[in-house]
């Protein structure tokens, strides 16, 4: 929690996205990045995963299609949420 692990966690959704234009990819999945034996906290990192996509796609319409994969009814309940 002292490493700037919210500012890494941010950027490697950008950079993957950055990369998925690069690419000419419509779609991209990602699961729920570093919440499972990282133990980032799973509320922050997905709102951070959700924020990042809406700022980046909002200004890339290449990319036609995220998704979010959950691999639990508490992940996709906190996706859910901040995606209504």
């Amino acid at each position: 929690g002292q490493k700037n692990e919210a500012v890494l966690l941010k950027s490697c959704y950008e950079k993957s996205l950055i990369l998925a234009v690069r690419y000419q990819a419509v779609s991209v999945a990602f699961p729920c990045i570093s919440t499972g034996v990282y133990r980032f906290p799973k509320e922050e990192a997905a709102r951070i995963a959700v924020e990042t996509v809406r700022v980046f796609t909002q200004n890339q319409p290449e990319i036609q299609e995220v998704v979010f994969c959950c691999f639990s009814v508490e992940d996709l309940r906190l996706y859910e949420g901040l995606l209504k």
